[in-house]
C-alpha cells in the first residue's frame, strides 16, 4: 500500500516539494520502500497515530503541509486542487476533502463511503460547530500548525488525531472544503468490527478530552462571537482603506 501511495504522489500534475514518511516503529520493509521512492524518512519512537502525525507536521518544511495515510491513493490533480483551494480562500487555515473506496465489493464502495464520511462530517460539524478535518485528505498552513502544535494531544494514542486537530485549528482558523473527491482510500475500517469500534471509541475519547470547555453549546457561542468580531474588524479595515484611497 505504501509503494502504491508513493507512486501516486510521484505523478502529481503539481509535484510535491518534498515527500515525508514517518516511520512509527515499523518492522517490515516500509523504510526501504519509502527511501527507494525518494521520500525523506523520519522516525517517531513514541507509538501511536497522534504522535506520528504531529512528528511529521513538525518536520515538514513547506509553507503548506499536506497529509494522507499510507493506504491512500491521491488522484494526479490532488496537490494542484489543494493549492487552488488555498488560493481561493486565503484566510483558510486548513482544507479537507472527501474520499472514495478503491477496494472491497464494488457495489458497496459508493454507499459505504457516503455513510462513513457523511456520518463523520455530520457528527463532527455538530460537535465542533464547523467542518471537521478528515485525516486521509487534509492540508494545513505551516504557521497554523506552529500555533496549535503544543495544544494537540500528541501523547495520547487513544484520541482521534485529525478530530483532535480540528478542535484546535477550528477554534481560530477557518477550515474549507476541497470541492472535488480526489482521494482513494482502503475499505479497511469495515473489514474488522473491532477496528471500526476502536475508531468510534477514539472519536468519543477526543470529544471528552475537550470537555467542558468545548461542550458544543459553549463552543458554538464562542465561535459565533469570535467570528462576528472578526467580520467587524475586516469591515472596519476595509472602510479605513477606502477613506485613504478614495
Amino acid at each position: 500500500m505504501l509503494r502504491r501511495c508513493l507512486a501516486a504522489l510521484a505523478v502529481q500534475t503539481r509535484p510535491a516539494d518534498e515527500v515525508l514518511v514517518v516511520d512509527n516503529g515499523s518492522t517490515d520493509r516500509s523504510v526501504a520502500v519509502a527511501r527507494a521512492a525518494g521520500a525523506r524518512v523520519t522516525r517517531c519512537d513514541r507509538p501511536g497515530i497522534p504522535a506520528a502525525a504531529a512528528h511529521g507536521y513538525d518536520r515538514a518544511t513547506g509553507d503548506l503541509i499536506l497529509r494522507i495515510d499510507a493506504d491512500c491513493v491521491p488522484d494526479p490533480s490532488w496537490i494542484a486542487a489543494v493549492l487552488t483551494t488555498f488560493d481561493r480562500h486565503p484566510a483558510a487555515g486548513a482544507v479537507t476533502g472527501g474520499a472514495r473506496f478503491i477496494d472491497g465489493p464494488r457495489s458497496l464502495r459508493a454507499p459505504l463511503a457516503h455513510l462513513y464520511l457523511g456520518a463523520y462530517t455530520i457528527v463532527g460539524a455538530v460537535t465542533l460547530g464547523h467542518l471537521p478535518l478528515f485525516g486521509s485528505n487534509l492540508a494545513l498552513r505551516r504557521h497554523v500548525w506552529r500555533r496549535v502544535r503544543h495544544g494537540v494531544h500528541r501523547g495520547d494514542d487513544t484520541v482521534h488525531d485529525d478530530f483532535d486537530l480540528s478542535f484546535h485549528i477550528g477554534e481560530r482558523h477557518r477550515i474549507r472544503h476541497l470541492p472535488a473527491s480526489t482521494m482513494g482510500i482502503s475499505m479497511r475500517p469495515f473489514r474488522d468490527a473491532r477496528s471500526f469500534g476502536r475508531r468510534i471509541g477514539r472519536g468519543a475519547r477526543t470529544v471528552l478530552r475537550h470537555w467542558p470547555d468545548d461542550f458544543p453549546p459553549l463552543r458554538w457561542n464562542r465561535l459565533v462571537i469570535r467570528r462576528a468580531f472578526a467580520r467587524h474588524a475586516r469591515r472596519s479595515a476595509d472602510r479605513g482603506r477606502a477613506r485613504r484611497h478614495p
